[in-house]
């Protein structure tokens, strides 16, 4: 029943003390009712074999008196044997003696005659068989033995049947069947007492370990030791203190992060309440104004930081999400977000340029490809000098899209290039304003892509005397759509 409630509702809570029960006890209780029904057929079957063979030496005995006189039986056969052999406290004992004919000779009338005497003939001589009949409502037990004159002429022969209620055989079947039946009753209570204590002895490494998980603190995340778990459940253990060390890496990089942006928030608020306060003591126009702008400039800067700030929360939480990735034109979001920076780089005098092929498709999120595209043109027009050049393409290579930023910039070194990635870093002598959260944005969507996120020196030739220039590049896996499958139309037969 506890089965059938759980397959009806699967949301129900289960008990592996009581699956793992029910498992050992239900076919316990399917077999019991087999083994009585068993039991049962061998205890009567075993009853019957002493009585039978009283009947057979009764058979016996009764053929060794009968002698054939001109092919007539005659049973010399005393009163008092006759006494003795109808002898019997529990059952009725039955004997007669019937011709070919099936007429009686000697005996009781009473006793069944087979149904068929013709079959006589076709039993083996000499031999007693053994047959169930039923006289007033009790079943008897017949044995019965066919013998014949072979001197006479024809061969004539009498049928000896001895039969015998089967009271006694009853009453030893039963005691056979209760001796063996009535001590399970003490067994199988006691069976399912000791399975019970079994298991829960065999259960309590399970206790134990939840204990040990609940009497832990809020913030222990240290893995649990493997020392006294038990094989079975050291796959379970081990699974659950990686979950726990992938916890601890969570936890450590958000309390980093929060540390980190708390001393980046504190920096341009400082400064904002600094410039406040000498603007509120100005009492010269200029002045005044001069530090209004450097509080307009503080304030951006503070925006630009929140902005980035909420840009690598919300790659983040995309990324925990598991939100589903769409099939995306790259080359065609790239030059929509080319445009949006053009007015800008002109401001800079720098030389905005967009290359790409045409139909080069990715899976992604609109939204966040967008934000890393910004954050890597932000990043090389930040850097690139007045009169300098930036460059954006999409590349194909085989099962690949390269997405790139070429910049015409100070360049980066082989080991700067390794950290520029990681978190409010910044790489030293850059005169540029900047937080160091676009390229850790940029690492976030790339790896919320399966895609791999680099900056490097600019490998291409420069002219003499130029700077050496930095190339920003993400390399995605391409997206092949699959193959339309064209369904034939019904071809019409017939006349219209």
């Amino acid at each position: 029943m506890r089965n059938l409630r759980k397959r009806e509702n699967p949301d129900l809570q289960r008990s592996l003390f009581g699956e793992i029960l029910d498992w050992m006890l239900a076919p316990l209780l399917f077999v019991w009712p087999i083994s009585i029904a068993f039991t049962h057929y061998f205890a009567n079957s075993v009853a019957s074999f002493p009585y039978d063979q009283s009947l057979r030496e009764h058979v016996t005995a009764i053929s060794r008196q009968i002698t054939f006189v001109e092919g007539r039986p005659q049973l010399a056969l005393p009163g008092l044997a006759q006494v003795f052999l109808r002898s019997d406290e529990i059952d009725n004992v039955y004997f007669h003696l019937l011709n070919r004919d099936g007429r009686l000779i000697v005996g009781d009338s009473e006793l069944p005659a087979p149904r068929n005497p013709a079959a006589w003939l076709k039993e083996e001589h000499s031999e007693v068989h053994f047959r169930d009949d039923e006289y007033r409502g009790q079943t008897l037990r017949v044995a019965y033995l066919y013998l014949f004159d072979a001197d006479a002429q024809p061969a004539s022969g009498v049928l000896i049947e001895v039969g015998e209620t089967t009271e006694k055989r009853s009453q030893l079947a039963n005691k056979i069947i209760a001796s063996v039946i009535l001590p399970q009753f003490v067994i199988i209570p006691l069976a399912v007492i000791l399975v019970w204590f079994g298991l829960s002895q065999g259960l309590r490494p399970l206790t134990r370990l939840r204990d040990r998980i609940e009497a832990r603190r809020e913030a222990d995340l240290s893995p649990i030791a493997l020392r006294r778990v038990p094989e079975e459940l050291r796959p379970l253990t081990e699974a659950f203190n990686a979950m726990l060390a992938r916890m601890q890496q969570n936890v450590t990089a958000q309390r980093r992060f929060i540390a980190d942006a708390a001393h980046q928030m504190r920096t341009p608020l400082t400064g904002l309440k600094t410039q406040a306060q000498l603007a509120m003591r100005e009492t010269d126009p200029a002045e005044l104004r001069h530090a209004l702008g450097q509080i307009l400039i503080g304030a951006d800067r503070a925006s630009r930081l929140v902005d980035q700030l909420l840009a690598l929360a919300r790659a983040e939480a995309s990324g925990h999400s598991q939100q589903p990735l769409v099939a995306i034109d790259l080359d065609q979001l790239l030059r929509e977000v080319v445009e949006t920076w053009v007015v800008q780089a002109l401001e800079k005098r720098i030389d905005l340029g967009y290359e790409a092929e045409d139909h080069v498709a990715i899976l992604g999120n609109a939204f966040l490809l967008r934000e890393m595209i910004n954050n890597l043109l932000d990043n090389a027009l930040r850097y690139t000098p007045t009169d300098g050049r930036v460059t954006a393409r999409v590349i194909a290579q085989g099962d690949f899209a390269l997405l790139e930023i070429e910049d015409s910039g100070p360049g980066i070194s082989d080991e700067e290039s390794l950290k520029v990635f990681d978190r409010f870093y910044r790489a030293e002598g850059t005169d540029g304003e900047g937080s160091g959260l676009g390229l850790a944005i940029v690492r976030e969507i790339a790896e919320l892509h399966q895609a791999d996120a680099s900056l490097r020196p600019k490998t291409r030739d420069a002219p003499e005397g130029s700077p050496p220039g930095c190339v920003a590049r993400i390399v995605f896996p391409v997206y092949r759509r699959p193959p339309r499958i064209l369904v034939p139309e019904p071809v019409q037969t017939g006349f219209a």
